[in-house]
Protein backbone atom coordinates (compact mmCIF):
# COMPACT_ATOMS: atom_id res chain seq x y z
CA UNK A 1 0.00 0.00 0.00
CA UNK A 2 1.26 3.31 -1.30
CA UNK A 3 1.86 5.90 1.57
CA UNK A 4 -0.81 8.85 1.63
CA UNK A 5 0.56 11.93 0.46
CA UNK A 6 -0.72 14.55 2.81
CA UNK A 7 -1.07 18.77 2.69
CA UNK A 8 -0.74 19.19 6.61
CA UNK A 9 -2.23 22.87 7.96
CA UNK A 10 -1.84 23.54 11.35
CA UNK A 11 -1.18 26.70 12.95
CA UNK A 12 0.92 25.62 15.92
CA UNK A 13 4.45 25.26 14.93
CA UNK A 14 5.38 22.62 17.37
CA UNK A 15 2.18 20.51 16.51
CA UNK A 16 2.58 20.51 13.15
CA UNK A 17 6.17 19.22 13.42
CA UNK A 18 5.12 16.24 15.82
CA UNK A 19 2.06 15.30 13.65
CA UNK A 20 4.28 15.28 10.70
CA UNK A 21 6.97 13.34 12.29
CA UNK A 22 4.22 11.01 13.54
CA UNK A 23 3.02 10.60 10.63
CA UNK A 24 5.83 9.23 9.07
CA UNK A 25 7.18 7.48 11.07
CA UNK A 26 3.96 5.22 10.41
CA UNK A 27 5.90 4.59 7.25
CA UNK A 28 1.86 4.78 5.71
CA UNK A 29 2.15 8.95 5.29
CA UNK A 30 4.39 11.07 4.20
CA UNK A 31 3.84 15.04 4.63
CA UNK A 32 4.45 16.78 0.99
CA UNK A 33 3.80 20.09 2.36
CA UNK A 34 2.96 21.62 5.63
CA UNK A 35 2.16 25.16 6.82
CA UNK A 36 -0.01 27.35 9.07
CA UNK A 37 -2.65 28.80 7.03
CA UNK A 38 -5.15 28.06 4.69
CA UNK A 39 -3.92 31.32 2.13
CA UNK A 40 -0.44 29.52 2.26
CA UNK A 41 -1.82 26.01 1.79
CA UNK A 42 -3.92 27.39 -1.40
CA UNK A 43 -1.32 29.05 -2.69
CA UNK A 44 0.64 25.97 -2.63
CA UNK A 45 -1.79 23.69 -4.31
CA UNK A 46 -2.24 26.30 -7.33
CA UNK A 47 1.66 26.63 -7.62
CA UNK A 48 1.61 22.50 -7.94
CA UNK A 49 -1.33 22.49 -10.77
CA UNK A 50 0.17 25.03 -12.52
CA UNK A 51 3.71 23.94 -12.52
CA UNK A 52 3.05 20.38 -12.42
CA UNK A 53 5.17 18.06 -10.76
CA UNK A 54 7.76 16.98 -13.53
CA UNK A 55 9.26 20.65 -13.61
CA UNK A 56 9.56 21.34 -9.64
CA UNK A 57 12.11 19.42 -9.98
CA UNK A 58 11.48 18.47 -6.33
CA UNK A 59 8.99 14.73 -7.07
CA UNK A 60 6.36 16.62 -5.32
CA UNK A 61 2.60 15.80 -6.36
CA UNK A 62 -0.83 16.92 -5.54
CA UNK A 63 -1.78 15.57 -1.99
CA UNK A 64 -4.14 12.35 -1.84
CA UNK A 65 -5.84 14.69 0.97
CA UNK A 66 -5.77 17.37 3.38
CA UNK A 67 -5.67 17.22 6.77
CA UNK A 68 -6.06 20.31 8.81
CA UNK A 69 -6.95 22.07 11.75
CA UNK A 70 -10.32 24.17 11.97
CA UNK A 71 -8.25 27.15 13.21
CA UNK A 72 -5.68 28.69 11.80
CA UNK A 73 -3.49 31.29 11.18
CA UNK A 74 -4.11 34.32 8.55
CA UNK A 75 -7.93 35.24 7.66
CA UNK A 76 -9.45 31.55 6.43
CA UNK A 77 -10.25 29.08 8.71
CA UNK A 78 -9.39 25.58 8.02
CA UNK A 79 -13.43 24.65 6.72
CA UNK A 80 -13.18 27.90 4.48
CA UNK A 81 -9.50 27.05 3.19
CA UNK A 82 -11.41 23.19 2.37
CA UNK A 83 -14.27 25.01 0.59
CA UNK A 84 -11.88 27.00 -1.58
CA UNK A 85 -9.57 23.60 -2.47
CA UNK A 86 -12.77 22.03 -3.50
CA UNK A 87 -13.81 24.50 -6.14
CA UNK A 88 -10.56 24.11 -7.64
CA UNK A 89 -10.35 20.26 -6.96
CA UNK A 90 -13.54 19.04 -6.55
CA UNK A 91 -14.41 16.59 -3.74
CA UNK A 92 -10.49 16.41 -2.60
CA UNK A 93 -10.23 14.10 0.05
CA UNK A 94 -10.11 16.79 3.60
CA UNK A 95 -9.95 15.56 6.90
CA UNK A 96 -10.57 18.64 10.11
CA UNK A 97 -9.68 18.44 13.70
CA UNK A 98 -10.40 20.83 16.26
CA UNK A 99 -10.65 21.15 20.09
CA UNK A 100 -12.75 24.85 19.07
CA UNK A 101 -16.48 24.73 19.86
CA UNK A 102 -17.47 27.99 18.18
CA UNK A 103 -20.42 28.22 16.06
CA UNK A 104 -19.03 30.14 13.64
CA UNK A 105 -17.17 27.13 12.32
CA UNK A 106 -20.39 24.81 12.79
CA UNK A 107 -22.08 27.59 10.58
CA UNK A 108 -19.05 27.52 8.15
CA UNK A 109 -19.39 23.76 7.82
CA UNK A 110 -23.42 23.72 7.19
CA UNK A 111 -22.61 26.01 4.37
CA UNK A 112 -19.66 24.74 2.63
CA UNK A 113 -21.90 22.21 1.41
CA UNK A 114 -19.35 19.41 1.84
CA UNK A 115 -21.38 15.87 1.12
CA UNK A 116 -18.18 13.22 0.75
CA UNK A 117 -14.73 12.31 1.13
CA UNK A 118 -14.51 14.01 4.21
CA UNK A 119 -14.15 13.33 8.06
CA UNK A 120 -14.31 16.14 10.95
CA UNK A 121 -13.30 15.15 14.32
CA UNK A 122 -12.22 16.64 17.80
CA UNK A 123 -8.80 17.08 17.79
CA UNK A 124 -8.83 15.49 21.94
CA UNK A 125 -10.44 12.55 20.09
CA UNK A 126 -8.20 11.52 17.52
CA UNK A 127 -4.87 13.09 17.49
CA UNK A 128 -2.83 9.69 17.18
CA UNK A 129 -1.69 9.37 14.00
CA UNK A 130 -2.67 5.39 14.20
CA UNK A 131 -6.50 7.02 14.91
CA UNK A 132 -6.36 9.63 11.91
CA UNK A 133 -4.63 6.85 8.91
CA UNK A 134 -8.17 5.69 9.02
CA UNK A 135 -10.32 8.76 8.72
CA UNK A 136 -7.69 9.51 6.05
CA UNK A 137 -7.69 6.43 3.81
CA UNK A 138 -11.73 6.75 4.72
CA UNK A 139 -11.76 10.18 3.36
CA UNK A 140 -9.59 9.36 0.23
CA UNK A 141 -12.49 6.19 -0.56
CA UNK A 142 -14.84 8.55 -0.63
CA UNK A 143 -16.47 8.21 2.61
CA UNK A 144 -17.40 10.56 5.45
CA UNK A 145 -17.63 10.41 9.15
CA UNK A 146 -18.29 13.19 11.69
CA UNK A 147 -17.65 13.13 15.36
CA UNK A 148 -21.22 12.48 17.17
CA UNK A 149 -20.55 15.43 19.88
CA UNK A 150 -19.92 17.77 16.44
CA UNK A 151 -22.71 16.72 14.47
CA UNK A 152 -25.13 17.34 17.35
CA UNK A 153 -23.20 20.99 17.70
CA UNK A 154 -24.21 21.29 13.69
CA UNK A 155 -27.48 21.08 14.49
CA UNK A 156 -27.72 23.01 17.00
CA UNK A 157 -26.27 25.47 15.57
CA UNK A 158 -29.05 24.81 12.45
CA UNK A 159 -31.68 25.14 14.70
CA UNK A 160 -30.21 28.36 16.28
CA UNK A 161 -30.13 29.64 12.61
CA UNK A 162 -33.29 28.80 11.42
CA UNK A 163 -35.21 30.45 14.87
CA UNK A 164 -32.97 33.69 13.91
CA UNK A 165 -35.44 36.75 13.31
CA UNK A 166 -32.44 38.51 11.46
CA UNK A 167 -32.38 35.62 8.81
CA UNK A 168 -35.85 37.34 7.55
CA UNK A 169 -34.30 40.45 6.94
CA UNK A 170 -32.25 42.00 4.04
CA UNK A 171 -29.15 42.96 5.53
CA UNK A 172 -29.45 46.73 5.25
CA UNK A 173 -32.44 45.67 7.94
CA UNK A 174 -30.10 43.88 9.60
CA UNK A 175 -28.15 46.76 10.57
CA UNK A 176 -31.09 49.13 11.08
CA UNK A 177 -32.51 46.73 13.81
CA UNK A 178 -28.99 45.95 15.36
CA UNK A 179 -28.69 49.85 16.31
CA UNK A 180 -32.59 50.54 16.61
CA UNK A 181 -31.58 47.60 19.85
CA UNK A 182 -29.11 49.49 21.16
CA UNK A 183 -31.09 52.76 21.59
CA UNK A 184 -29.73 54.74 19.19
CA UNK A 185 -32.91 57.23 17.47
CA UNK A 186 -33.95 57.34 13.65
CA UNK A 187 -31.66 60.23 13.24
CA UNK A 188 -28.31 58.63 14.57
CA UNK A 189 -28.96 55.59 12.64
CA UNK A 190 -29.25 57.89 9.56
CA UNK A 191 -26.18 59.55 10.34
CA UNK A 192 -24.01 56.58 10.91
CA UNK A 193 -25.61 54.69 7.88
CA UNK A 194 -24.89 57.67 5.61
CA UNK A 195 -28.48 58.90 4.65
CA UNK A 196 -29.73 62.49 4.99
CA UNK A 197 -33.45 61.71 5.34
CA UNK A 198 -34.15 59.99 8.51
CA UNK A 199 -37.74 58.80 6.90
CA UNK A 200 -35.40 56.38 5.06
CA UNK A 201 -34.86 54.58 8.58
CA UNK A 202 -38.37 55.03 9.41
CA UNK A 203 -39.73 52.84 6.09
CA UNK A 204 -36.49 50.30 7.23
CA UNK A 205 -38.57 50.19 10.50
CA UNK A 206 -41.87 48.86 8.75
CA UNK A 207 -40.48 46.17 6.55
CA UNK A 208 -38.50 45.06 10.18
CA UNK A 209 -41.93 45.39 12.02
CA UNK A 210 -43.62 43.52 9.10
CA UNK A 211 -41.26 40.82 8.97
CA UNK A 212 -41.34 40.34 12.55
CA UNK A 213 -44.95 40.22 12.71
CA UNK A 214 -45.10 43.29 14.76
CA UNK A 215 -47.06 45.74 12.62
CA UNK A 216 -50.29 44.38 13.39
CA UNK A 217 -49.54 43.42 17.12
CA UNK A 218 -48.46 47.14 18.34
CA UNK A 219 -50.76 49.47 19.12
CA UNK A 220 -47.82 52.60 18.05
CA UNK A 221 -44.40 52.85 17.09
CA UNK A 222 -42.95 53.37 20.51
CA UNK A 223 -44.19 49.48 21.27
CA UNK A 224 -42.97 48.18 17.73
CA UNK A 225 -39.52 49.43 18.03
CA UNK A 226 -39.42 48.17 21.99
CA UNK A 227 -40.59 44.96 20.75
CA UNK A 228 -38.15 45.10 18.34
CA UNK A 229 -35.01 45.52 20.36
CA UNK A 230 -36.45 42.85 22.64
CA UNK A 231 -36.38 40.37 19.75
CA UNK A 232 -32.67 41.38 18.47
CA UNK A 233 -31.67 40.61 22.42
CA UNK A 234 -33.44 37.33 22.50
CA UNK A 235 -32.26 36.40 19.04
CA UNK A 236 -35.66 34.83 19.11
CA UNK A 237 -39.34 35.89 17.42
CA UNK A 238 -41.13 37.21 20.13
CA UNK A 239 -45.01 37.65 20.19
CA UNK A 240 -47.62 39.41 22.43
CA UNK A 241 -50.84 38.34 23.83
CA UNK A 242 -53.12 41.16 24.24
CA UNK A 243 -52.47 41.69 27.72
CA UNK A 244 -48.83 42.10 27.27
CA UNK A 245 -47.60 38.52 27.72
CA UNK A 246 -44.47 37.42 25.79
CA UNK A 247 -44.07 34.33 24.05
CA UNK A 248 -41.11 32.92 22.39
CA UNK A 249 -41.30 30.96 19.03
CA UNK A 250 -39.24 27.35 19.24
CA UNK A 251 -38.95 25.14 16.16
CA UNK A 252 -39.69 27.88 13.65
CA UNK A 253 -43.46 27.13 14.75
CA UNK A 254 -45.02 26.93 18.10
CA UNK A 255 -45.22 29.37 20.46
CA UNK A 256 -44.16 29.08 24.20
CA UNK A 257 -45.66 31.45 26.98
CA UNK A 258 -43.02 33.36 28.52
CA UNK A 259 -40.03 32.31 26.28
CA UNK A 260 -40.00 28.62 28.86
CA UNK A 261 -38.33 25.75 26.57
CA UNK A 262 -40.80 23.27 26.03
CA UNK A 263 -40.86 19.77 28.80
Amino acid sequence: MNPLAILLVEDNAKLRSAMQSGMEATCEARIIFACESGEAALEWLMDREKTGAAQSGKGETLPDVLLLDVQLAGKMNGIQAATAARREFPRIPVVFYSIQDDDVYYRDFRRSGILSHYAYVRKSNYLLPAMLLPLLRDAVAGRSFIDPEIEARVQEVRRKDENDPLALLEPNEQAVARMLAQGLTNEQIAARMGFRDKRSISRTNGQIYAAWGLAADATDEKVARTRAALIVAAGRLLTWEDDGTPKIQEDGTQWTPGGKERE
